[in-house]
């Protein structure tokens, strides 16, 4: 739900108590409240109500609290409250069970509350009366306009003004930064804002959906890219209810802050969907690839997540396609894990320049290592001319240094004091707890990236090469929203489709396929042979068979008459009245292309290498569709295999142009066609003369309705 507060424009950001920046936000009321009620306020310290209303007591003139038993502080109505407030208030802070949630909203609506946290769970999730209640809230939540925040979530905060709607005692503790941390867990929420907090790194915001019956992920991260406190957006997502809308928002957020995501569910698979594209394209794979495209730094944990976070939020790299990176090290065998890690992720360090290594030649002692990374030994005196040497060299945009704390340099002091031009520096810290920590407050102090460990220096160089990538294709998207060619070609009949039918769709396209016939009886195959010429590949034609392969319905090389015989008498045993002979492909390197529906995303591309390793160990590139062939040109960048591409062991390279073409026709090809489920080329061949398709799937959408949410299967199955 992403409905603007009519009432919003009326209200200046002076009105709000904070600036939201240059975008108005709907969730200025939840976020930056001229006010706040507490309903079911308590004087118990140890009730929900009494440490709610302890948590805000910092925030501007104070809660007023609700009771409906009144007492000592406390008003019996909302209204009453509202009433004896100071200021207009904005926000709601329900305590009060499940049942009583919907009511409280509209009472706070008929007083000018536009914004409401409910904690409480006992909704959908608990089934019964629960799923009830969650409908009422819902329902009344789109009839007044307010916006909800939960339920089932512990809160948000935000430091800077000493909001802090949570009933965890430690937020009081938070100090502000530039850091935002938008969590689907409230709990998750809090875990990663005190992981920042103990990297000394300060939180803009801090938000937990919880079970988001309303503000979603989409909404917050609209406000976040307008928050001219927020530099970096810490993203952690369990599920996702309106993929466009996700996708959208990231876009719009990454064009002014670094968005770090953390997706869970690697390990749910799901289903099997009928084609080899809907197997392998599961929502955790296709929703971390879609936010990659759309600007995100994907990590794969929460201390990834936090390193990533806190370094962008203090530095980003100008936008590169591969951003030159040295390591400088005082200690070699920290180095080398650092390095290794580098290359682990696909970043390499460019060898410096003759110049470079003469200049360190004369300054390091002669058995270190020189040409990157710099080995330089036990710092010393003149470790700054030596981290200057470097920044110079017209290869390097970053520089890492990393170092043990010594009482014989300031590395902090050293970094900050030396002359980089326009390199970027980022420090790697170890050593003894207390020297650490307050070697980390001084860099914080100098404005400097700072980590502690190897480990978390390589994922901090990581985090700025990848924002960079990332940064120049969307200086290369600026064009604005591809659009597919809707023209009659793209137009297919709705039907049950055989091999032959897909492959001279696709063909009248563009798309090269074997030269082939299809037969009904023997004598007819024993013809087709002799015009295609021996050997060939017979194959079941029949539209209900999707694995040809895994039902003996193929069958390769085959070279004379003879053989021909039995291949046909072995397709007519399955129950084949025709079948397709097929002159056989040179050989070259297998490819999987495949377009589907997302029923969370929608149209999506995927591409993999093809044979059965492409699914046991998914190495699969996946982005949206419609799309343009520069973008999916790239796509065998993000495969594990995408050595086999590009002329391994005298296997002919693929023509990456050519393969992005493929990918965009199949995505074309799936946004003009509604009726489509998914449509795939497994494999396509990359041979010498060019791409190949030997098999082609179109699947209809014979089990979706068109034009309604899709069924509860259909989500699992994806």
């Amino acid at each position: 739900m992403n409905t603007e507060l009519s009432s919003s424009a009326t209200l200046s950001s002076a009105d709000l108590g904070r600036s939201p920046g240059d975008g108005a936000s709907s969730l200025a009321a939840l976020l930056a409240p001229r006010g706040v009620v507490v309903v079911g306020a308590s004087s118990e310290p140890t009730k929900l109500g009494g440490v709610m209303a302890a948590s805000l007591a910092s925030y501007a003139e104070g809660p007023v609290l609700v009771n409906s038993r009144g007492g000592a502080g406390l008003h019996s109505t909302i209204a009453a409250a509202v009433d004896a407030a100071s200021a207009p208030v904005d926000l709601a802070v329900l305590c009060v069970p499940a049942s009583a949630c919907a009511t409280a909203i509209e009472q706070c609506a008929e007083v000018g509350v536009r914004a409401a946290l409910i904690c409480a769970g006992g909704f959908a999730e608990a089934g019964g009366e629960g799923i009830e209640h969650a409908r009422r809230l819902l329902e009344v939540a789109r009839s007044s306009g307010v916006r909800v925040l939960g339920p089932n979530t512990s809160g948000f905060f935000v430091p800077g003004v000493g909001l802090r709607a949570s009933f965890v005692p430690g937020v009081s503790q938070l100090k502000a930064g530039s850091v935002a941390v938008l969590a689907a867990s409230g709990g998750l929420n809090h875990a990663l804002s005190f992981a920042l907090q103990r990297q000394d790194v300060g939180v803009s915001i801090g938000i937990g959906i919880g079970a988001g019956i309303d503000v979603t992920a989409a909404d917050v991260l609209r406000h976040l890219a307008h928050d001219d406190e927020t530099r970096s957006i810490l993203l952690h997502l369990e599920s996702v209810p309106d993929g466009p809308d996700l996708l959208a928002a990231v876009r719009e957020a990454t064009e002014s802050k670094a968005v770090v995501a953390l997706v869970v569910g690697r390990h749910d698979l799901g289903e099997f969907a009928q084609s080899h594209t809907g197997a392998l394209a599961t929502s955790w794979r296709t929703t971390r690839a879609l936010l990659q495209e759309a600007g995100a730094v994907l990590v794969d944990d929460e201390d990834e997540l936090v390193t990533a976070g806190s370094v962008l939020a203090s530095t980003r790299l100008a936008p590169a396609t591969q951003s030159g990176v040295a390591l400088m090290t005082a200690q070699a065998g920290p180095g080398l894990l650092v390095t290794d890690a580098l290359f682990g992720h696909g970043i390499t360090l460019p060898k410096l320049s003759t110049a470079t290594q003469t200049s360190l030649a004369a300054q390091l002692p002669p058995l270190t290592y020189q040409a990157n990374p710099v080995d330089t030994g036990r710092p010393g005196p003149g470790h700054g001319e030596v981290l200057a040497a470097v920044a110079d060299d017209p290869a390097i945009d970053l520089i890492a240094v990393y170092g043990l704390t010594e009482p014989v340099v300031d590395l902090p002091q050293v970094v900050a004091d030396s002359d980089l031009g326009t390199t970027t520096a980022v420090l790697g810290l170890d050593g003894p707890a207390e020297e650490v920590a307050a070697s980390r407050a001084k860099a914080h102090e100098l404005g400097l990236p700072v980590v502690v460990g190897a480990r978390a220096l390589s994922n901090a160089v990581r985090a700025l090469v990848e924002d960079a990538r990332l940064a120049h294709h969307r200086l290369l998207a600026a064009g604005g929203a591809v659009t597919p060619d809707l023209d009659t070609r793209l137009r297919l009949p709705d039907q049950k489709w055989t091999e032959s039918a897909a492959k001279q769709a696709l063909q009248s396209l563009g798309v090269e396929t074997p030269a082939g016939a299809l037969c009904r009886s023997q004598e007819d195959a024993t013809l087709a042979a002799s015009r295609l010429g021996w050997p060939v590949a017979v194959k079941i034609s029949d539209a209900d068979v999707v694995h040809k392969s895994d039902n003996g319905g193929v069958h390769l090389g085959v070279g004379n008459a003879e053989q021909l015989a039995r291949a046909v008498a072995s397709l007519q045993k399955l129950g084949a009245t025709e079948f397709l002979l097929e002159r056989m492909a040179p050989t070259g390197t297998d490819l999987v292309v495949g377009a589907r529906r997302d029923p969370v995303f929608g149209p999506v591309v995927l591409l993999g290498v093809g044979g059965i390793a492409t699914e046991v160990y998914a190495d699969v590139a996946i982005a949206s569709a419609p799309n343009d062939t520069a973008t999916l040109s790239r796509l065998p960048d993000q495969l594990a295999a995408q050595q086999l591409l590009d002329g391994y062991r005298g296997l002919p390279p693929v023509d990456r142009a050519a393969l992005g073409w493929v990918c965009a026709l199949l995505g074309d090809l799936l946004v003009a066609n509604e009726h489509v489920e998914d449509i795939e080329i497994n494999p396509l061949r990359a041979h010498a003369g060019g791409l190949l398709a030997l098999d082609a799937v179109i699947v209809q959408r014979s089990e979706v309705s068109i034009g309604n949410e899709p069924t509860k299967d259909e989500r699992e199955r994806s």
